[in-house]
């Protein structure tokens, strides 16, 4: 690659600062690092529950574990269904098949990467208990024409909100929308603590079963093991939460970057002969932009692993999209529906264009100067040009 231009350098992720090392330092002198003896969990819990419009979040120990606890209060589980986008990181379905559902993959928007209204509405049968729409990239899912589609057929929402911390929808935030939502907070993700996550909950009483299940199944004041359920141990440390009280306290403004920065790039992007950046629903209102996702319509996939590959070496933070839930293995193992790939395929012809020609960059280009989004569009024409 000698002579190819190179990107200048990109804000590092994560981003932290003393705000974190003294949340560590409080989080230390407290003497008590799990959530039963401190208080960073709960103010924590308070704190993001405040952000998203909620008055009932639990923290856990990541964003699959989220998920699971989250569709295990709403009743899944073996003889049930949950309806997922075939285009999505497979904690979306794994987490329904480890509670011995089966999940269901339906299609995708081709424009916002988001799961399909009609294809989910198809999907619903007398054993569908959940639809999982992921607010993929940080853009909502159409929540107006789900929650009317569920509220019809009599079956939940769990918002897979891994992507959108700080999202809005119709000007409502994820907690506003009246179903239980689950975050993320890996290391990659809008704010971090390397591992961790959350679930918002729409009622106390789904929020103190979730509390129960994710802690043994042990009230958080009992002295004598009354375990009230059966549950796992999914309780954030202390140390984690006082990091992301940080981390959510430079959120909003790292939003507003990356929202007056994806409209230049994408810009940029749709210059590029046979781009396509990720669109956008004017009811979305607040992108956090997780990810900034592009396609290439025609390319093959060994093309665009290249690409991809080529862009790294520019210094590009590039990665190829996520493969179709379906075309794994692991999503075989249990809990599959009762087709082959190549039936699923053939009804998702979407996830199948998406899973083959779609780039995505790391949010962390979106922090970049209005100048390194020129830098990393005329890098990516480059690329395109000679792939």
């Amino acid at each position: 690659m000698s002579g190819a231009r190179q990107a200048s350098e990109l804000p590092a992720w994560p981003q932290y600062d003393e705000a974190e090392r003294a949340g560590l330092i409080r989080a230390l002198d407290q003497g008590q690092w799990w959530r039963m003896g401190g208080g960073e969990v709960d103010a924590f819990e308070r704190e993001f529950a405040a952000h998203h419009g909620s008055s009932h979040a639990l923290a856990v120990t990541n964003g699959t574990h989220a998920l699971e606890l989250a569709l295990q209060v709403l009743g899944v589980g073996p003889g049930t269904e949950v309806i997922v986008p075939a285009f999505t990181f497979i904690s979306s379905s794994q987490a329904a098949q480890r509670l011995g559902a089966v999940a269901v993959p339906v299609d995708v928007d081709p424009e916002t990467y988001c799961i399909d209204v009609v294809a989910t509405g198809r999907a619903i049968t007398d054993r569908t208990k959940a639809i999982m729409p992921v607010h993929m990239a940080g853009h909502f899912a159409d929540m107006t024409a789900l929650q009317q589609l569920a509220d019809d057929a009599g079956v939940a929402i769990v918002q897979d909100a891994a992507h959108a911390h700080g999202a809005r929808w119709e000007g409502k935030r994820v907690g506003e929308l009246g179903s239980v939502a689950a975050f993320s907070f890996q290391n990659g993700k809008l704010m971090t603590a390397g591992e961790g996550g959350a679930v918002l909950f729409p009622n106390a009483e789904l929020h103190e079963l979730a509390f129960l299940r994710h802690s043994c199944g042990r009230p958080p004041t009992d002295r004598h093991y009354f375990h009230k359920t059966s549950g796992s141990n999914f309780r954030l440390n202390e140390f984690s939460a006082s990091v992301l009280r940080a981390q959510l306290g430079r959120l909003e403004e790292q939003i507003e970057t990356r929202e007056q920065r994806w409209p230049l790039l994408a810009s940029l992007l749709a210059e590029i002969s046979g781009v396509v950046p990720q669109g956008r629903d004017k009811r979305c209102d607040r992108n956090p932009h997780y990810m900034a996702m592009f396609r290439i319509p025609g390319i093959s996939e060994q093309r665009r692993n290249e690409l991809v590959d080529v862009l790294v070496e520019r210094g590009v933070p590039a990665f190829a999209a996520f493969r179709a839930i379906y075309r794994c293995d692991g999503f075989w193992e249990t809990g599959a529906p009762d087709e082959t790939v190549d039936d699923i395929a053939r009804r998702c012809p979407n996830t199948e264009a998406i899973n083959q020609d779609c780039i995505w960059l790391h949010h962390r280009t979106l922090l970049g100067t209005e100048q390194q989004m020129h830098e990393i569009a005329g890098i990516i024409a480059d690329a395109v040009a000679t792939s």
